[in-house]
């Protein structure tokens, strides 16, 4: 599972999720891209299934890169637990994705297996996606 060596502090604020990704909007380094339509936290475990997803229909050709990774703690705090005694302990890592993000890229394959590759992974997420391209892709 994916997650940081180290953090600053073990557990932190929910945060808020308004407004478009800033930065990663732009297929930078594969053919084909997965772009997320909407909001949400994305968890290590779904982003490990998905990256499996994607390598299995590919058969291991090509180059996959996953472009968010999950670096936000979230605490639980145990079942049937009263109110107060302080914030639970961390259970999971998330990484917190905007609409407009590319979550992930591949390459080397062709556009049929690439489509299906993504469209896979699209369906472990909890977010719509959409399938998208390099500007200037041309099939050789």
């Amino acid at each position: 599972m994916l997650m940081p060596k180290r953090v600053k502090f073990r557990k932190s604020h929910r945060g808020r999720r308004a407004g478009a990704a800033q930065r990663g909007h732009r297929v930078d380094f594969g053919d084909f891209g997965l772009k997320a339509q909407g909001d949400g936290w994305i968890t290590s475990r779904q982003i490990e299934a998905c990256r499996i997803s994607i390598s299995r229909r590919m058969k291991r050709d090509g180059r996959v890169w996953i472009r968010i990774f999950p670096d936000k703690p979230v605490s639980k705090k145990p079942l049937e637990t009263r109110m107060g005694k302080g914030k639970g302990s961390p259970e999971f890592w998330v990484a917190v994705v905007k609409p407009g993000r590319i979550m992930f890229e591949v390459s080397g394959v062709s556009k049929e297996i690439a489509t299906d590759a993504l469209r896979l992974a699209s369906q472990k997420l909890p977010i719509k996606t959409k399938i998208v391209c390099r500007p200037d892709y041309e099939e050789a």
